[in-house]
Formats: structure tokens, sequence, C-alpha cells
């Protein structure tokens, strides 16, 4: 270890007073950074959810059903978990302490067959076939206040919003009455008052006239 000057003058790095540094610079060169270009990644096309067929073909082909609906004198098979999963009042009737769960026949008071078919068909699939005809969007939003299907409510207090008129509008305004449907209601009430001539051609009508007599 140099400690003294003498050290250094005889190591030869210290000569007429000026001192001799001895060193080693190294430098590194910032090296270029190496981009790899990331393959083109195709887009997996996905499709859409395909569930609500294979629903739709076990309600069609009663594979595996365990529940029979008597309507109108028509039998209908059905699967308990599929509607108890749908509806709060199938899931009381079948899991609860209703008779129906022990049974397995349910008879169906006070509904007409196509208008169960119809209601089925929206548990299943989640779609509902054309409502070309009013009465039956009242009927079945009538079925589906009974079963807790607000959704399938919904869509057919839409549809008869819709088609309010002068022969019509009594009745649905009764219909949303009966079952809770604030804006159909609402709607009813705002093409009565709209003009006088709405309201006097509404009153005219055979429906109001019962009401009033």
């Amino acid at each position: 270890m140099v400690s003294t000057r003498q050290d250094l003058e005889s190591l030869g790095y210290l000569k007429d007073d000026c001192l001799i540094v001895q060193c080693t610079i190294t430098v590194l060169k910032e090296l270029p950074e190496h981009v790899i270009a990331a393959a083109q990644v195709k887009e997996v096309p996905i499709p859409s959810s395909d569930l609500h067929k294979h629903l739709g073909e076990l309600l069609q082909k009663e594979t595996g059903t365990d529940i029979t609906f008597v309507v109108s004198g028509e039998s209908l098979a059905a699967h308990k978990n599929i509607l108890a999963a749908r509806s709060p009042v199938f899931m009381a009737e079948f899991f609860g302490n209703m008779k129906e769960a022990s049974s397995g026949i349910v008879m169906v008071q006070d509904m007409e067959v196509t208008v169960f078919q119809a209601m089925l068909h929206f548990i299943y699939t989640g779609t509902v076939p054309e409502l070309d005809q009013e009465l039956m969007a009242m009927h079945l939003l009538a079925a589906a206040d009974r079963y807790g299907l607000h959704r399938l409510k919904l869509i057919c207090e839409g549809k008869l919003s819709g088609g309010i008129d002068v022969d019509t509008v009594a009745t649905t305004l009764a219909l949303a009455e009966q079952h809770g449907c604030s804006l159909l209601k609402a709607n009813c009430v705002d093409f009565i008052i709209k003009t006088p001539a709405n309201l006097d051609a509404v009153m005219a009508t055979e429906v109001m006239a019962n009401i009033w007599r």
C-alpha cells in the first residue's frame, strides 16, 4: 500500500512535484433497442350466445321435462328448475311449501293455452313472439304479472303503449290500473286528455258507457 511521498517517488508516480495517475476508462456504448415486432394476432370471432336456442329446443322436444301444466284442457310439459330460476312464483310453487312442490301436474285456471305457451317461450328463450294483436299483449301482460316476469311485463306494456287509440284506451287503462303498470297508465291518460276531441270520443265508447251505467 502506497502511503508516503517516498513511496510515490520510488514507484515513479511522483516526478518534479507532478503526480502521475494511471487509470483505465471503460466507455459503455448504448446498444440500440431491439424491438421485436409482435406478430399480428387475428381476432378470434366469438359467436353470440345460443343458450336461448338450446333451452328452446328443450321445451319444444320436451327433453327431461318433470312438470306438466294443464291449460284449457291441453297439457304442456316443462322443467321445474328452469321455471323456478326465471319466476319467483314458480320458485315458491315448486320449491316452497305449496302443494305443487310435490305434484307433477299443475292445473292453470283463467288463462288461454296460447298465452301460457307464449309465456313459456319467453321463460326459456327470453324472446317474445310477435305481438300482432293487442288482445294477446293484454293477456300476456296479465300472465307476466301473475308469474312475476318483470321484463315480459314491460315488453307488453311497451307494445300496448304504442297502440293506444280511442277504441282500446279505456280497456288498456283498466288493465294498467289492475296490474300496476304506471307508465302504461300515464300514456293512456295522456292520450285521453291530449285533446277535447279525444276525451269526447273516449267517453262515447261502449266501454266507458258500461263504466258509467
